[in-house]
């Protein structure tokens, strides 16, 4: 096992992704969401690799060190889950674990259901498989929560791009304090919807202080990596919100169709995600879209940011998980 973890860039259909990387064996591939980077996995790299992994995290297209396509159509789901076949590819090996988080769980689940060949188990952190776009489109969302809805409201152009990118420390504060199960709002979660005249921001007002499980260090090192892209540093990730109703359009052919690999579902009790309609659903009825269901594990007390507030309860269960699939039979029930 390699005791750091190292950096490099990988060429990825026509786009550089920075990847972070360590150990050796079968690899495990781990998606972040929004709005996060490697960094996200930052507890997971030394657990997994020391139990034989290889453990790689990208900053996905258009985050953080990672290129940001000027396109706006160049961030649809066919285009992040050709990135992991790629990348999968492009780091020589035939087959991984991929492992997503927020965003990175429809990656995910999604490339899974397209290339079971190269997938061989997929874990998703928060949100559901909820095939096959992944997402409601943004009609859907509005009839559901209102204009305010937060993915309604970052499809507009620029508006949010210019408010997180003014100051990205701050934002990354208020953004994983207020979706963090250590905050009040969250004893009982609801949808993020944005009241009329309000910004995105409004809503997450800067914390007294960090809770346990981050720092300003942690903060620095989010905020330094997308500042990078100067005013733009949002906007990579936020075009992934805008390419919502066309990834519906894209992936009708798929519709009715389910994923046939083993699979894990960690989520937290406090997770606004599942305020969200048909969430409880689908997740009560988790086999019939993915019939190789392994378990579906409830975090009391956690929020949104699932492998930061509690690393060693997903540690375990992604070790018991990759366990069970080389032949360890897993040790949870």
């Amino acid at each position: 096992m390699t005791d750091a973890v190292k950096h490099s860039y990988v060429d990825v259909n026509g786009v550089g992704l920075h990847v972070a990387e360590q150990g050796e064996g079968p690899l495990v591939l781990l998606l972040h969401g929004f709005p996060e980077s490697w960094y996200s996995w930052r507890h997971q790299f030394g657990p997994l690799a020391a139990a034989g992994y290889r453990v790689v995290a990208p900053d996905q297209r258009g985050y953080a060190r990672s290129d940001q396509p000027d396109d706006v159509h160049a961030y649809s789901l066919l285009h992040l889950t050709g990135d992991v076949i790629g990348l999968i590819h492009a780091l020589g090996e035939e087959r991984a674990v991929v492992v997503g988080h927020d965003w990175g769980a429809p990656v995910g689940w999604a490339t899974s259901m397209f290339r079971p060949d190269v997938v061989r188990a997929v874990a998703g952190l928060s949100v559901p498989p909820n095939l096959p776009a992944g997402l409601a489109p943004p009609s859907l969302a509005r009839e559901l929560y209102g204009d305010g809805f937060y993915q309604v409201y970052f499809q507009q152009p620029g508006v949010a791009d210019a408010e997180l990118g003014q100051d990205p420390t701050s934002t990354f504060r208020r953004v994983l304090y207020g979706g963090s199960g250590d905050n009040p709002a969250n004893d009982s979660p609801q949808p993020w919807v944005i009241p009329d005249g309000a910004t995105f921001l409004d809503t997450a007002p800067e914390p007294e202080r960090l809770p346990g499980w981050i720092t300003e260090d942690d903060i620095a090192a989010f905020a330094t990596d997308y500042a990078r892209h100067g005013d733009r540093a949002f906007t990579g990730g936020l075009n992934w919100y805008r390419n919502i109703a066309r990834n519906n359009e894209l992936l009708t052919a798929f519709q009715g169709r389910g994923i046939d690999v083993p699979a894990l579902f960690v989520t937290g009790d406090r997770d606004m995600v599942l305020s969200l309609r048909g969430v409880d659903k689908a997740i009560k009825h988790l086999d019939t879209i993915v019939p190789r269901l392994y378990r579906s594990v409830l975090l009391k007390g956690c929020g949104h940011w699932t492998q930061q507030e509690r690393p060693d309860e997903v540690n375990a269960a992604l070790l018991d998980f990759l366990a069970h699939l080389d032949g360890g039979g897993g040790t949870l029930t």
